[in-house]
């Protein structure tokens, strides 16, 4: 096949110009079977994410996909949940270390573009591999207001005004896109956890329990980053049905 042996290295192209190792890291993203969005509002961002407990055994309080990378910033991260874990490291590792050298927090933009930096640098060095892992940064800025940034395995990121990642990103997209397009990005928090929860809702078509899901917020409000507790999304779930 033309594709021979170029999936076997990292650093090369294929005729075809393709990094196939690359591609397979967005793959390892899909195939780990949950699916989470972000959406910003007027003075607001809220992530959402799937819970699953893989095993029965297993403590479900110690399962997670939703991280504090700094009282201000928080990440939600899509995908194999070991490399997730050494990217959340790293990534309070670099804001502990612009916080200690300019004396300010950093900024949610400099983190994203920090953290691509290092993506891009594995799609290039034959030490590492790639990391099977979106990341989304939360934030609210002093200037700029609500900050939402996702980070992709290849090194690219950017601002979104909403965005999803997992196997179903392209549905949640979509729902996002006829929803947002009637200019609907002035929503206030509440409408903005709602808009985030029955997106999710939407692309899965189940109804599901307060334990299934994990949502997150920053608001102007409560700028520090908060994990809701599962009576809370129950009360969201609960105004989400009634308000259908």
């Amino acid at each position: 096949s033309g594709s021979a042996g170029y999936d076997r290295h990292i650093t090369i192209f294929s005729p075809e110009g393709k990094l196939y190792q690359v591609e397979y890291a967005f793959k390892a993203v899909r195939i780990a079977g949950f699916n989470s969005i972000g959406i910003q509002g007027k003075d607001s961002v809220c992530v959402v994410t799937e819970k699953k407990v893989p095993d029965k055994l297993l403590d479900e309080s110690t399962v997670t996909h939703m991280f504090a990378i700094s009282p201000l910033i928080g990440c939600v991260t899509t995908g194999k949940i070991a490399d997730a874990r050494a990217q959340v490291d790293r990534a309070r590792y670099e804001a502990a270390e612009f916080r200690y050298k300019y004396g300010y927090d950093i900024p949610v933009s400099y983190l994203a573009n920090r953290m691509a930096d290092i993506n891009q640098l594995y799609t290039q060095e034959a030490r590492m591999r790639p990391l099977g892992v979106m990341l989304m940064f939360v934030g609210m800025d002093d200037e700029l207001g609500p900050q939402l940034y996702k980070v992709d395995p290849a090194g690219a990121f950017g601002g979104w005004i909403a965005c999803c990642a997992g196997p179903k990103d392209q549905e949640a997209t979509n729902f996002l896109e006829k929803k947002l397009a009637r200019g609907e990005t002035s929503l206030s928090t509440d409408d903005t956890i709602q808009l985030a929860v029955s997106a999710l809702q939407s692309v899965l078509t189940a109804d599901f329990k307060g334990t299934e899901i994990e949502v997150g917020v920053v608001s102007k409000d409560h700028p520090e980053f908060r994990v809701l507790k599962p009576d809370e999304i129950e009360e969201i779930l609960t105004a989400i049905a009634q308000r259908d």
